[in-house]
């Protein structure tokens, strides 16, 4: 698949406010309030942007934070990591490497046994794609995830 970044004005029609503002606008959404902090289905997370493939819940976990958490990503492809010394702290952040969408941060105290890091991901930079339908939307290729 392709995944190309819409033009600003068309991001505007197709996100929400909030999901503007987090991905465009490197916001961050409220912990606990938020569409995926807690979600358990199977299935996977596309950049809202773009489509391209993030994370699956086969990563993911509870870290308590109240936000969606993950220990690595999809492929490391999709992902980019940068500085960010932004409220007076320096952190990780994440963001999709074909949308350039901002994502969320990752930060050095995950799960040990699963690498040791956390991928803290905002749910309004995300869209949840349930296993069900990973082959309508096109992403048959994540199906050997949920394989037992």
């Amino acid at each position: 698949m392709q995944y190309q970044k819409p033009s600003i004005e068309e991001l505007r029609r197709k996100l929400t406010a909030e999901q503007f503002r987090v991905t465009q606008e490197s916001g961050t959404e409220p912990p606990f309030q938020n569409a995926y902090w807690n979600n358990t289905a199977p299935g996977i997370y596309v950049d809202v942007v773009t489509g391209e493939p993030l994370f699956s819940s086969t990563h993911q976990y509870d870290a308590g934070c109240g936000w969606p958490s993950f220990t690595q990503p999809l492929g490391a492809e999709n992902v980019e990591v940068c500085k960010d010394t932004s409220h007076g702290m320096i952190r990780t952040e994440v963001r999709s490497a074909k949308g350039d969408s901002h994502l969320g941060h990752v930060f050095t105290d995950g799960p040990r046994d699963r690498g040791g890091l956390r991928y803290c991901i905002n749910s309004a930079a995300l869209r949840f794609i349930p296993l069900e339908n990973l082959v309508e939307e096109g992403y048959e290729e994540f199906l050997d995830l949920f394989q037992d």
